[in-house]
């Protein structure tokens, strides 16, 4: 995820602070783990997982601050110290954080990505849960089928006859679509439609747009019917979820890092999928998902 979604880092910083301030309100306490999540349900999930995972392997508190904000927002917070860890995206931190123009290698990536969070921010990255959220072109499925669409080359085809709908970040990040229209020469009816992401899978469904960028784990794909173009080339990066925390709350409790590794590459792109449908498709309790998930993969 991709999130692949979340907050552009950079543009105003300080409305983005302020907000950081309101929303947390003081710094983390050392009596407790604070778990932060970003602004959609996929973060929700995996930070409900870890949270559990920390109150049932050290038997600490732990405080939830789930849906904070975006990218920006969660990484001013964790810098900061009003929260102890988050799970962030490995793909996203390279471009939009560490500002490197997108490579495909998965482990280069997470191995800059660890290094550099490490030396500038006092921060590690623990093991990935083993799934890679990129970002995910969809189209209909009718009109996949209807116009032979498997790539996201195939879209040059229909390109000058069709509308897209993206993401605010989407429209701006370094391996957003402005990269990925000069990688695949593609040029819409007219510039694409600016909106809130939780919106564009819906506007596609409905007919309002012919495209979106989407998440590739998102259980909302199968459940209306869209299709994803794949990325023959390569453009987007690795986008693998892990745990970032902070190196003195690793030093303060000892149990916490392999804890959490023990929830390494137990996540597959299929489970997630899974995952992300039962709260957003079955509308299930999420602290209930991942109570069951971690009663069945981690006992």
């Amino acid at each position: 995820m991709a999130t692949i979604a979340g907050a552009v880092v950079g543009r105003s910083a300080g409305p983005v602070l302020l907000a950081v301030a309101s929303l947390l309100g003081g710094c983390a306490r050392h009596d407790r783990i604070v778990v932060g999540a970003k602004n959609f349900t996929e973060s929700d999930l995996l930070a409900e997982i870890v949270a559990q995972q920390i109150e049932r392997r050290l038997h600490v508190p732990v405080q939830r601050r789930l849906h904070l904000g975006g990218t920006f927002v969660c990484h001013q917070a964790i810098t900061a110290g009003q929260i102890d860890l988050y799970v962030e995206y490995s793909g996203t931190a390279f471009t939009a954080v560490l500002k490197q123009p997108p490579i495909a290698d998965r482990d280069s990536v997470f191995r800059w990505v660890a290094s550099a969070y490490s030396r500038e921010f006092g921060l590690r990255w623990l093991a990935p849960f083993g799934f890679d959220n990129t970002f995910a072109i969809l189209v209909r499925g009718a009109d996949a089928e209807r116009y032979g669409l498997k790539t996201i080359a195939d879209l040059r085809k229909v390109a000058p006859r069709w509308h897209a709908g993206f993401g605010y970040e989407f429209l701006e990040r370094a391996d957003g679509f402005q990269g990925l229209a000069r990688a695949y020469g593609l040029r819409f009816a007219a510039p694409p439609t600016a909106m809130d992401l939780g919106l564009t899978y819906r506007a596609l469904a409905d007919g309002k747009v012919d495209v979106i960028a989407g998440n590739s784990t998102d259980g909302q794909i199968a459940a209306l019917h869209l299709v994803a173009l794949r990325d023959e080339q390569h453009y987007f990066p690795p986008y693998e979820a892990a745990p970032v925390v902070r190196a003195g709350t690793l030093e303060r409790y000892a149990g916490l890092a392999p804890a959490l590794d023990e929830l390494g590459g137990k996540i597959s792109d299929d489970e997630m999928r899974r995952l992300n449908a039962a709260a957003d498709v079955e509308h299930r309790d999420i602290r209930t998902i991942a109570q069951q998930w971690l009663e069945a993969h981690v006992p």
